[in-house]
């Protein structure tokens, strides 16, 4: 018997073809394959491939004049697809498809070398039938579906064609999708399904058509991108981490090009000198980008800018000038004592007159890594070395804490490590870190870093620092104003002065000190980094002390034996050489040389004044001009800004003279009125003022 174009049929195609003695219902269809037990015949059945699934029947089950009617259509030539269709649908197999399509590919590459042995082609199908473990009707269908194709196209025309329903799906509701998709696209991340019920009691109050989930679920993966779901759903954070990340390479560099430096804080409870309670310490690290050791490190209690110039103290003092520093963008890296001046700074203000920063005086290329961007530091690889090798040592057992408030060990809290026994073992880690083998990076081949910074260190001209240099890290800095009077520093409650320092009256300074010993005295820089002389520390003396006195009596009498010897050195000529030389210098005036009055006036005195003797007039005349000349020298000196005094009494009776002028009517300085006023609204003022009028004035 002839085969028909289609042979396998399901219950729905049955019942449209209306074939002879057959039902033409799909119900009527499944109701006689039940009864008749098509379902129950080997090799007659099988499961439908592609959407909705179902039963297939062969047409050998249907009635004989069923069959007939199959066979005496006319059989239309399938079109042959395009190669470029052909490899589209190729493209779209899965890999168990296109493996099919490689082994049919052998089958008839096979026969077609038979053949070009010479034998004939049913002896080349029977061969290749045997080695491909395949039927020859199936070799013989395989040649066909290649008749006429290049051979570079066979793999693509043998590949078994995708499978897929023929029925097309009823439209989807575009304003039903509308609803589930911006419900969907929320930084909450609902579920599908969630969005799909909700769009559902929407549809049924608007009387809109309701497509199936898995029908919503191809549309959204069709019509919303990657990018757009984690955009929406996930925020920018989450996008930018999707981009694929940057590998920078490190071959171009070379030991102390490049320093990173960032804060870490040790998932470890620690009994810190002077707290009462465990803390978490906290360290700063920098570490060489090109060979990754660890370079120098500080711990404190906080994030500070003073740990980190003590770090990058200890960095350039042991092993030189780096060329540039990769910092994070935090306040303790970006502060004025670190980076001021430089002009990528993007924390506090800048102004013209910030004090130049350690690293910018140094001549260090400053670059900031992104915000929030791990990838952006290659110190934190160290870092999360050290969080496996020092949080969780032996030795810090019931001292760790997790790394995460939701990841408590067990024995959270029971001990806390001394500082000692954790700078110890912190100390040994981070030498083994350096030390430790077998390292895979691109520049590091197998060697410890402590090997690669060591081979490269060698070779690269590093820049030492000098003693002037050096007081850049070891002293702290801060902007001082100096004394109007004759230059004097104070600081942190002690005085410093050298004799020198009359040049500096009323400027704006650098001073750098040791935090650890105020009384060495300052190192003073002017605001453009250039150093200026050192400031010793005026001691205080005992009260009843009589050797304090008379040193500060010697040191006042060579200070003024000093300065006499200079004034004198400073006048060439005496006042009697000039007047004497400006008397040379000057004419002879006679009478004959004056110029005549021209115009002359008559005084006529008037008559009701008395007269009083010349004498006397000229006597009340000088009188009072001196009495003039007092009161202006009087107010001047009130006028003048009051020295500020730290004693409370002196300020509260400096606020009441300046008061007592300003009711009597003498203008005040801006400077005294600012003062006034700041200190009338001080609670200084107001504590005096109550307890004057309690106790009344001592006056």
């Amino acid at each position: 018997m002839d085969t028909p174009t289609q042979e396998w049929w399901s219950a729905a195609e049955i019942a449209d073809a209306r074939l002879p003695d057959l039902p033409t219902s799909k119900r009527k269809v499944n109701d006689r394959a039940t009864r008749e037990g098509w379902d129950r015949q080997p090799g007659k059945v099988r499961r439908r491939k592609g959407k909705g699934g179902g039963l297939e029947y062969h047409f050998t089950l249907f009635p004989v004049r069923a069959r007939l009617a199959l066979i005496a259509q006319p059989k239309e030539p399938e079109a042959k697809r395009s190669r470029e269709e052909a490899w589209a649908d190729f493209d779209r197999l899965n890999a168990n498809a296109k493996g099919k399509a490689e082994q049919r590919l052998k089958a008839v590459r096979a026969v077609a070398e038979c053949e070009g042995a010479g034998m004939a082609r049913s002896m080349a199908v029977s061969s290749a039938a045997l080695q491909a473990e395949a039927s020859e009707k199936s070799i013989w269908n395989w040649l066909a579906l290649v008749e006429g194709v290049a051979e570079a196209d066979w793999l693509a025309f043998l590949a078994p064609k995708p499978t897929g329903g023929s029925g097309k799906a009823a439209p989807l509701d575009p304003e039903f999708f509308a609803l589930v998709r911006s419900d969907w696209l929320r930084l909450e991340q609902p579920s599908l399904t969630s969005c799909y019920d909700r769009a559902k009691r929407v549809a049924k109050k608007e009387g809109l058509p309701v497509a199936p989930i898995h029908q919503i679920r191809r549309a959204m993966r069709a019509s919303v991108s990657k990018p757009t779901e984690i955009f929406l759903r996930q925020g920018v954070e989450a996008l930018r981490r999707y981009y694929p990340h940057q590998d920078r390479d490190k071959s171009a560099l070379s030991a102390m090009d490049c320093i990173c430096g960032d804060y870490h804080k040790f998932d470890v409870f620690v009994r810190w000198p002077g707290e009462e309670l465990p803390v978490r310490v906290q360290g700063v690290f920098f570490a060489d980008i090109y060979s990754g050791k660890i370079l120098s490190w500080r711990l404190s209690l906080t994030a500070n800018s003073h740990t980190v110039q003590l770090a990058l103290g200890d960095l350039i003092e042991r092993y030189g000038i780096p060329k540039a520093a990769l910092l994070d963008n935090g306040r303790e890296f970006a502060a004025k004592v670190i980076t001021g001046g430089a002009e990528t700074r993007f924390r506090f203000k800048v102004r013209e007159d910030d004090i130049p920063g350690l690293l910018p005086m140094l001549g260090i290329n400053i670059k900031w890594a992104t915000p929030y961007s791990g990838q952006s530091k290659p110190i934190e690889r160290a870092f999360r070395d050290l969080c496996d090798r020092v949080a969780k040592h032996p030795a810090f057992e019931g001292a760790y804490t997790g790394n995460r408030p939701d990841a408590k060990p067990e024995n959270y809290g029971n001990s806390a490590v001394p500082l000692d026994e954790f700078i110890a073992v912190l100390t040994e880690e981070i030498e083994d870190h350096n030390a430790r083998e077998g390292r895979r990076s691109e520049i590091a081949f197998g060697r410890s870093f402590n090997q690669v910074f060591e081979a490269s260190y060698k070779s690269n001209p590093i820049r030492k620092a000098t003693e002037e240099q050096r007081r850049l890290w070891l002293m702290g800095a801060e902007g001082l104003n100096a004394s109007t009077t004759n230059g004097e520093l104070r600081l942190m409650g002690s005085r410093y002065w050298a004799e020198w320092m009359y040049r500096i009256a009323g400027q704006k300074v650098v001073g750098r000190f040791d935090p650890d010993n105020l009384h060495a005295g300052l190192h003073v820089y002017d605001l453009a980094g250039h150093y200026i002389g050192h400031a010793a520390c005026v001691e205080r003396g005992d009260f009843l002390g009589v050797e304090d006195a008379r040193e500060l009596a010697r040191k006042r009498s060579q200070f003024m034996r000093a300065a006499k010897e200079e004034a004198r050195a400073a006048r060439d000529l005496s006042a009697a050489e000039i007047a004497a030389r400006l008397r040379a210098a000057g004419e002879d005036v006679t009478p004959e040389t004056l110029p005549q009055a021209e115009v002359v006036q008559l005084v006529t005195p008037h008559r009701n004044a008395p007269k009083a003797p010349r004498l006397v007039r000229a006597q009340q005349d000088h009188d009072q001009e001196a009495r003039l000349e007092a009161q202006i020298a009087r107010l001047e000196d009130r006028r003048k800004p009051a020295q500020v005094d730290d004693d409370p009494e002196a300020l509260f009776n400096r606020c009441l003279e300046l008061e007592q002028l300003e009711a009597e009517g003498h203008p005040l300085t801006e400077e005294q009125r600012n003062f006034m006023q700041d200190y009338q609204r001080s609670a200084q003022y107001r504590g005096f003022l109550r307890m004057r009028k309690a106790l009344g004035s001592e006056e």
